[in-house]
């Protein structure tokens, strides 16, 4: 394991990404900032890992993993860091991300209280 005293930030696709189908609140900018504040960044979505993998090169974006909803633990496992967060859209996502000892944030409040990418959650 790497990467201790740092945060993981996990984002679902769909309704929480603005690339997801549907589209979501969480812009690509805050996600690309979250990374450069020296996150660990990733999606765990209901999409295979080639789908997640695809959406983030289509955005211009290389996350540090691609995770199957159920196996947000595994992400636990892979990182030693201080901080897991993951942000979606629904209440299955916010029950993963219980069992996986995940923060969680809905991402229309997140979306809501940050206004803008400049404060990207877990960034140091």
């Amino acid at each position: 394991m790497a990467n201790g005293g740092r945060a993981v930030v996990s984002f679902d696709i769909d309704g929480t990404l603005e690339m997801g189908d549907p589209p979501g609140p969480i812009l690509a900018d805050f996600v690309r900032r979250t990374q450069e504040e020296g996150c660990i960044i990733g999606s765990c979505s209901d999409r295979t890992m080639r789908e997640q993998s695809d959406v983030w090169e289509r955005a211009g974006i290389v996350p540090d993993f691609v995770v199957a909803k159920h196996r947000l633990e595994r992400i636990r496992e892979q990182f030693a860091c201080e901080r897991f967060v993951h942000i979606g859209d629904t209440h299955v996502d916010a029950h993963f991300a219980e069992l996986a000892g995940f923060e969680f944030f809905f991402a229309d409040d997140l979306a809501g209280r940050l206004g803008s990418p400049e404060n990207p959650p877990g960034a140091a």
